[in-house]
C-alpha cells in the first residue's frame, strides 16, 4: 500500500473537525441551501491525513490513465476532477469518504497529473475512459461524484452505462452540454473577455480569495498542470437534462452561490429537466465546492451516498 501523490498540504479552506462533522449531518432536503456551521467559518486548515491507497494504471488505447484506490470494502465511489484539477485534487474528500465506509477511487483524465495525454487525433470520450477503469477494477456498480468537467464526465457515464451507476452527484458543473439552448444561455453569462481572465477569478469565489491566499496559490499550481482546452475530451452520449431525468439514476445537483459557470439560477434550470434530482447551493462558494467549502461539500455528498447505498459489499461482480 502507498499514499497517492497529493497537492500541497499548505493552509487551505475547511474547518476543524472536518471528518467528524461530515459524518454526522442529517440528509439534506431537495432545493436546500447548505448553511454555514461552526467548522465552516472560512478559517484555513490543512488537508487532513490521507487513508493509504494503492496506485495503478489502466490502458485507454494510445496511453494509460493513473488512478488510486483505497481498498476492496464498501460501496465504490469514483471521483471525477475538474478541468483545472486531477486525481490528486480530492485530499479533503478521500479520508472522509473512506472513514465513512466507502471504497474511494480517484483518477486523472487524459493529460492530467500522472496520466498520458494520448494521441492528438483522438481524445476519446469521458465515458469510454471511465468504463475502462470500472472494468479494470471489476466494479459491478458505482457511485459517481464529479465536479465541474468531472460532472460532465459523470453525466456522460450515467447515460452511457446507467445500469452500472447507483447514484451520481454532479457538482459545480455545466452538465447539460448537449442542450444547445441551455449552453447558449450559460455562455451568455460570461463576457467576450472571459478567456483572458485569471483562472482563480473565473473559478474561485471572492470569499475564498479574500480569506485564503495560500489555498489560492496551491489551487493555481495544480491548475497550471492541466492540458490545454483543445485537448479536452468529448462526450459519448448527448448529455441533456431530459436524458438524465429519464435515466432512472438518483442524481444530486449542487453549486456555489458565487459560481460564475453554474449560478443557482442555472442549477434550477437543470433541476427542472431532472425533476427528482436533489438540489443544494453552497454559500460563499464558487466553481470548486470540494475545495472551497469541503466540510459542507462532504456532508452533502455523504448524506446523498447513504440514501443510495448499493447494499452488501457493493464492489466487484
Amino acid at each position: 500500500m502507498s499514499r497517492y501523490p497529493s497537492i500541497s498540504r499548505r493552509h487551505v479552506l475547511g474547518g476543524a473537525g472536518l471528518a467528524a462533522a461530515a459524518l454526522t449531518v442529517p440528509a439534506l432536503p431537495a432545493a436546500a441551501v447548505a448553511g454555514p456551521a461552526p467548522d465552516d467559518d472560512l478559517k484555513p486548515v490543512p488537508v487532513p491525513p490521507q487513508v493509504p491507497a494503492t496506485e495503478g494504471r489502466v490502458s485507454f488505447g494510445g496511453g494509460e490513465l493513473w488512478y488510486w484506490d483505497t481498498g476492496e470494502k464498501g460501496d465504490p465511489v469514483v471521483l471525477g476532477h475538474a478541468a483545472t484539477g486531477s486525481g490528486a485534487s480530492w485530499g479533503y474528500q478521500q479520508p472522509v469518504l473512506a472513514s465513512a465506509g466507502f471504497r474511494v477511487i480517484g483518477y486523472s483524465r487524459r493529460g492530467h497529473r500522472n496520466s498520458d495525454l494520448g494521441p492528438a487525433d483522438d481524445t476519446g470520450t469521458y465515458a469510454d475512459d471511465l468504463h475502462a477503469l470500472v472494468e479494470h477494477l471489476g466494479l459491478a456498480r458505482i457511485h459517481l461524484v464529479g465536479t465541474a468537467a468531472g460532472g460532465i464526465a459523470a453525466a456522460d457515464y450515467v447515460l452511457s452505462h446507467p445500469d452500472r451507476v447507483a447514484s451520481a452527484a454532479l457538482t459545480c458543473s455545466l452538465v447539460a452540454v448537449g442542450d444547445p439552448a441551455y449552453v447558449a444561455r450559460s455562455n451568455a453569462l460570461r463576457p467576450p473577455q472571459w478567456d483572458t481572465l485569471p483562472k482563480d477569478f473565473q473559478e474561485l469565489s471572492g470569499s475564498y480569495r479574500a480569506t485564503n491566499p495560500d489555498g489560492v496559490a496551491t489551487w493555481l499550481a495544480e491548475a497550471a498542470l492541466a492540458p490545454p482546452a483543445s485537448r479536452r475530451q468529448r462526450t459519448k452520449a448527448t448529455v441533456t437534462a431530459a436524458a438524465l431525468g429519464a435515466a432512472g439514476v438518483p442524481i444530486l445537483l449542487a453549486t456555489g452561490d458565487a459560481d460564475l459557470y453554474t449560478p443557482p439560477a442555472m442549477l434550477r434550470e437543470l433541476g427542472r429537466g431532472i425533476p427528482r434530482a436533489k438540489q443544494v447551493i453552497f454559500p460563499e462558494c464558487g466553481h470548486n465546492g470540494c475545495w472551497e467549502r469541503p466540510a459542507l461539500f462532504n456532508r452533502t455528498i455523504l448524506a446523498f451516498l447513504r440514501r443510495n447505498r448499493i447494499g452488501g459489499r457493493g464492489a466487484g461482480r
